[in-house]
């Protein structure tokens, strides 16, 4: 009787001290998971996507390892083109290495660029169903990066990834709000170049997205400024092309040529650069001025009519619904 008093007494003391030591260890836990010392828990409907590895893979030592096998099966389902199986395949891969940049970016790039081309050009769906499929393939693409960043809100890549995304005036721009999808891209590029880690043409990204949102046109100019200058005027086209732009906009009758020489560094270059952002109609670009300004410099260069640039075929974007 001693002997069993004695057992039931220890049974209670083990029990009594995982009791004390259960609030302990799961508030260590989460301090753990949160400091990306110690994986999170596997969700449900990941371990019934990998199935019978779940109870090996929850432990987290075998993570790694199985997310690089899904990736190689992931481009075995990109070369057959079987993009479901591409996207569930990405959705578990991350769910294991949420903190591996490389699945965020590629699982985006399938869905938002390779499944969207797919369905838009190859595929023999039905003429509005591929539409609609090609729709579909971009907003996944961008809810996965969405996803990404909130996984990883310090990674700029990803930011920057999502921000091009954005600013592609043949995905999202395309079939929504132009200037709205430009200020998400101008926010995410902004994000990027404030996490300090960003290369320069992230903030030249930035750039050109915020000149192409309405009624942003100070804050763009003030950039513009800043970027150029930070260039040392080793700047791009599209860089001085928007500079013009955006210096014409708030008096729009100043003296034209003056504008002209203080940008460029010859009125031949100035035409060439201003002349190819008027007929880049598909980018979204603003244009103000550049109309009187080509004008001006035709007539000096002696540009004759049917060479004129305000007489070329303007370039349209890419619009789907074109297509069907």
């Amino acid at each position: 009787m001693n002997q069993w008093r004695k057992y039931m007494i220890l049974c209670f003391a083990v029990l009594m001290a995982g009791a004390l030591r259960l609030p302990f260890e799961r508030t260590l836990t989460v301090e753990l998971q949160q400091a990306n010392l110690l994986p999170a828990k596997l969700e449900v409907k990941t371990g019934a996507r990998i199935g019978q590895t779940f109870s090996a893979v929850s432990l987290g030592g075998l993570r790694t390892l199985v997310a690089t096998f899904l990736n190689l099966r992931a481009f075995a389902f990109f070369s057959e083109q079987r993009w479901e199986d591409v996207a569930e395949s990405y959705d578990t891969i991350v769910d294991l290495a949420p903190r591996t940049r490389y699945y965020w970016d590629t699982g985006s790039w399938h869905q938002a660029y390779n499944a969207a081309s797919y369905y838009l050009y190859e595929s023999d769906l039905p003429p509005l169903r591929r539409k609609l499929a090609w729709r579909e393939s971009i907003l996944k693409g961008r809810d996965f990066l969405e996803r990404a960043i909130q996984n990883n809100p310090d990674d700029w890549q990803l930011l920057e990834a999502l921000g091009f995304l954005l600013s592609d005036a043949n995905k999202i721009a395309a079939f929504g709000s132009p200037g709205e999808s430009y200020e998400k891209a101008y926010e995410a590029y902004k994000a990027a170049v404030d996490t300090g880690n960003a290369r320069a043409f992230t903030e030249r990204a930035a750039l050109y997205s915020l000149a192409r949102v309405p009624g942003r046109e100070t804050e763009a100019l003030t950039l513009a400024r800043k970027v150029e200058k930070d260039l040392d005027h080793a700047g791009t086209p599209t860089l001085y092309g928007l500079l013009y732009v955006l210096e014409y906009y708030p008096d729009p009758n100043q003296d034209v040529m003056k504008l002209v020489d203080t940008i460029f560094e010859s009125r031949k270059q100035a035409y060439e650069i201003l002349g190819n952002q008027w007929l880049r109609t598909r980018d979204h670009f603003p244009v103000h001025g550049i109309a009187r300004a080509i004008t001006l410099l035709e007539a000096e260069l002696q540009v004759s009519e049917a060479q004129s640039v305000l007489k070329h075929k303007l370039q349209s974007p890419m619009n789907p619904e074109e297509e069907f």
